[in-house]
């Protein structure tokens, strides 16, 4: 079969590695891909958000399946577009990605539907924004309404700062369009949990949990990023914890979904946090997370091709989704200055005992060799039966692979060892 891969970060990279192992499999295509992709795909120089393009693309080359991975493509309905032509494809349509698309239309349904969150009002004009934040306290949670690479959530530790945050957004267009509306919510406390699930929109498989790192400096300081490591499975979520959330997050979300009229197929992302008052909603993605996929994916047993076609194709509940009882640690190694401006070009050297491990996000093939092209660069994972011996693992390849001015924490997964081994 041939597939299609919509995407070309190191989240795409961990799904191709991951299709690849299905035997059914001959010829998997990525849309546009990236230099370390091309390894194990056939990269096609088209932008992940050119539908048209896409689909064209799709039928020409009578593509099997498709893979919509990243948020941009599926809320410009790209799942939409490939169906409607007769290919079969992973992912939720435009109106069921609306729960990531839209932060407004995703908390306005938890309250509806009485799903746990923070308690939160939206605006759409500065003014009436700016006269709220007079009567709250800070710390403060300020959302842009649409999609903004993961970068759209300021946590004001002043009301002044909260301002700031609203101007900016609202004012300034700081996230274009995204921004123009806006979220401002309570700030809840307690440890923060990633858990990615399968649904069919009928049936719900969550994946083993995880626990992401977004800030880009050891100790959680400086300034957030799309994620600089991950470990699995995060030690605060536990199988009470689970069940709860499958009964009063999990089930009710994937229902709300149907009453809407946006049955959601594909994989939904639950952020979660552990509060005094139990497990609550900080967001929802439409898609897998990056870079939570690259732990989840390696300690998946099942097959995925396989769970998602039963996804696409409405069985979910026909086959068996299991993962491994070890853990995974990925260490991501950026340009030096990401999040803000930073060096691009540079040659990446990978020892080939560990490529099986890496996957790459922001590089291109120059002059024959492998360089860097973004600012997350790539990410070693490594498995292992235990916590400690998967984070020291990741850290062994980290620590090999070579390109100039490359940057990484050093902590991913403490807080992760600490709270395993009985601390907080």
């Amino acid at each position: 079969m041939k597939i299609l891969v919509v995407g070309g970060g190191g989240r795409e990279h961990a799904i191709i590695k991951k299709l690849r192992l299905n035997k059914s499999v001959e010829e998997i295509f990525a849309m546009p891909g990236n230099g370390g992709i091309a390894a194990d795909a056939t990269c096609v120089p088209i932008g992940a958000k050119d539908i048209d393009a896409i689909v064209d693309f799709a039928v020409s080359n009578k593509i099997d399946y498709a893979v919509v991975a990243p948020d941009d493509p599926l809320a410009l309905g790209c799942v939409d577009a490939l169906e409607a032509k007769g290919i079969p494809s992973f992912g939720p349509t435009a109106a069921a990605a609306e729960i990531e698309g839209s932060k407004v239309f995703a908390k306005n349904l938890m309250k509806k539907y009485s799903i746990p969150t923070a308690e939160y009002e939206t605006f759409d004009d500065c003014d009436k924004a700016l006269e709220y934040l007079k009567g709250v306290n800070a710390p403060i949670v300020i959302k842009a309404d649409g999609l903004a690479l993961g970068k759209g959530v300021i946590i004001a530790q002043s009301i002044e700062e909260a301002e700031e945050a609203v101007r900016s957004m609202m004012l300034d267009g700081k996230f274009g369009k995204s921004g123009s509306r806006v979220v401002i919510e309570e700030f809840l406390t307690g440890p923060e949990v990633s858990v990615l699930a399968f649904t069919d929109g009928k049936t719900i498989r969550p994946m083993v949990s995880s626990m992401d790192h977004k800030r880009i400096g050891d100790g959680d300081t400086g300034l957030n990023t799309g994620g600089m490591g991950t470990v699995a499975p995060n030690p605060y979520y536990t199988e009470d914890i689970a069940a709860e959330c499958m009964e009063k997050i999990f089930k009710p979300t994937v229902a709300a979904m149907n009453a809407e009229g946006r049955t959601f197929k594909g994989c939904l992302y639950f952020g979660l946090m552990l509060t005094p008052k139990g497990p609550k909603v900080i967001e929802y993605n439409c898609r897998f997370g990056d870079p939570e996929t690259q732990v989840v994916l390696p300690l998946l047993k099942s097959d995925l091709f396989t769970v998602m076609r039963a996804v696409t194709e409405e069985r979910l509940s026909d086959v068996s989704v299991e993962f491994e009882d070890g853990c995974a640690c990925c260490v991501i190694l950026a340009s030096g200055g990401y999040p803000e401006s930073y060096g691009k070009g540079y040659e990446i050297w990978i020892p080939e005992d560990i490529a099986s491990g890496t996957y790459v996000a922001g590089a291109e093939i120059k002059d024959g060799k492998l360089a860097t092209s973004g600012g997350r660069v790539l990410g070693v994972v490594k498995t292992a039966a235990t916590l400690e011996g998967a984070v020291n693992g990741a850290y062994e390849m980290a620590n090999r692979v070579k390109f100039e001015n490359s940057y990484m924490r050093h902590d991913i997964g403490a807080r992760a060892l600490a709270a395993h081994n009985g601390g907080k």
